[in-house]
């Protein structure tokens, strides 16, 4: 997809803006923004980075990055509650307004790193996320500021508050490109013209790896990606039965590795998930009392790079959230998803493991511990695979990045 719009360069250095949920906890929105940055600073050592984020503090102790709160009420707003907090939340929409409008002009272009900013797969209100960015986009459309929605994820809305939100914000973004071919579809099936639109890896292929020796031998470690899962939008009646559930079938999954002489590494995506690790180690200790604690390990990581090197250490993996999936992947790892959203089943099969997926709604125990031991048995042979494909996807990452520097320097120019 080409820049359009009307240029508003400024004199000196390229001013580029970082904005989304980043900071806030997630290691794979962290992971996108890490890519996006090693680029910038190689590829363009003289731009004034600035971010409108989640988690300021952190994005700007991490990368260096002067940041702003992407919300007044979580910044700024005084401690209330009841009615208090629901008028101030009122009041901060608005103020948001102004405060996107603001920091928006002050750049040339503002890069959406990567992230599902386009679906709805999880818990999702209207006014938050797809409201902030909806601000944005229109902000860069009025002052002349360059929108990049860059290897992002989208998913049909069916929900309409929500699908008027994200389909406006997509249409007044200046360059958009997705992180796989169902996501370009998607934003196509809800109205959004998508011809111009290119398809790339999600960024997170464009972060250093690791070595991992290919004839490293089994260690029967096994990697269990858990997620702290209480369903989508339509499920937030029976959040914590659909919790319950989940946990329940993990725990029983992982119980069988343990009886059946396979040690366990628990990893996860999110500060969020850091409980559910808890209770299942809880759980495993109380089932076997006598355990070694080297059999059941769970250490908490705060990055992408962190996770790249607990994994390095397992055989294969079982995982729930996406990035999870996605790191194992890009480390070779032959993986099962138990996924939440279609970007799953689509990661699997461009890796060639379409016929280990189930549904996280659905999945059976039964049915993972087959497609476990059928992994273990192929575990020689796929790993090959995979590393073919991770090395493809890295460097069809690169051209995403390339290809964004290419945008960079179009905006640049024509100021």
């Amino acid at each position: 997809m080409s820049v359009r719009g009307v240029s508003r360069r400024r004199a000196g250095p390229p001013r580029i803006g970082l904005f989304g949920l980043l900071g806030s906890g997630n290691i794979g929105n962290d992971g996108s923004l890490e890519a996006v940055v090693n680029h910038l600073r190689e590829n363009h050592p003289d731009a004034v980075l600035g971010g409108l984020c989640a988690g300021p503090e952190r994005v700007s102790a991490r990368w260096g990055i002067p940041a702003t709160p992407l919300h007044w009420y979580d910044a700024a707003a005084p401690p209330a509650s009841g009615i208090a907090a629901a008028g101030l939340k009122v009041v901060g929409k608005g103020f948001d307004a102004i405060r996107t409008a603001a920091w928006a002009r002050r750049f040339d272009i503002v890069i959406v790193p990567g992230m599902g900013v386009l679906e709805a797969t999880l818990p999702l209100r209207p006014w938050g996320f797809p409201y902030a960015l909806l601000l944005l986009c229109a902000s860069g459309r009025l002052f002349g500021t360059k929108i990049a929605l860059v290897s992002v994820g989208s998913a049909v809305i069916t929900q309409r508050p929500l699908r008027l939100m994200v389909t406006a914000a997509a249409r007044l973004a200046h360059y958009r490109s997705y992180r796989d071919i169902p996501s370009r579809d998607a934003l196509r099936t809800m109205g959004v013209d998508t011809s111009a639109d290119e398809v790339y890896p999600d960024l997170v292929f464009a972060l250093p790896m690791p070595c991992v020796g290919d004839d490293r031998p089994a260690t029967g470690v096994v990697g269990v990606g858990v997620m702290d899962y209480r369903g989508g939008n339509a499920d937030r009646n029976r959040a914590e039965q659909v919790h319950a559930e989940y946990l329940a079938k993990m725990k029983r999954f992982t119980r069988w590795l343990i009886d059946n002489g396979r040690s366990i590494r628990l990893v996860t995506g999110d500060r969020v998930d850091a409980a559910v690790t808890a209770e299942i180690v809880a759980d495993l200790r109380t089932y076997r009392p006598d355990l070694a604690p080297s059999r059941v390990v769970a250490e908490p990581v705060s990055c992408m790079t962190e996770l790249m090197e607990q994994l390095r250490s397992v055989d294969t993996v079982i995982a729930t959230r996406y990035h999870n999936v996605l790191c194992a992947l890009r480390l070779s790892k032959p993986t099962i998803s138990v996924g939440y959203a279609t970007k799953n089943e689509v990661l699997m099969s461009q890796m060639g493991l379409g016929d280990f997926c189930q549904s996280v709604d659905s999945f059976e125990v039964n049915r993972l511990i087959e497609q476990f031991c059928e992994l273990e048995d192929q575990r020689e042979r796929l790993s090959g695979v995979l590393a073919r494909k991770s090395l493809e996807h890295a460097r069809r990452s690169q051209e995403q990045l390339t290809a964004l520097s290419r945008h960079i320097h179009t905006v640049i120019d024509k100021g």
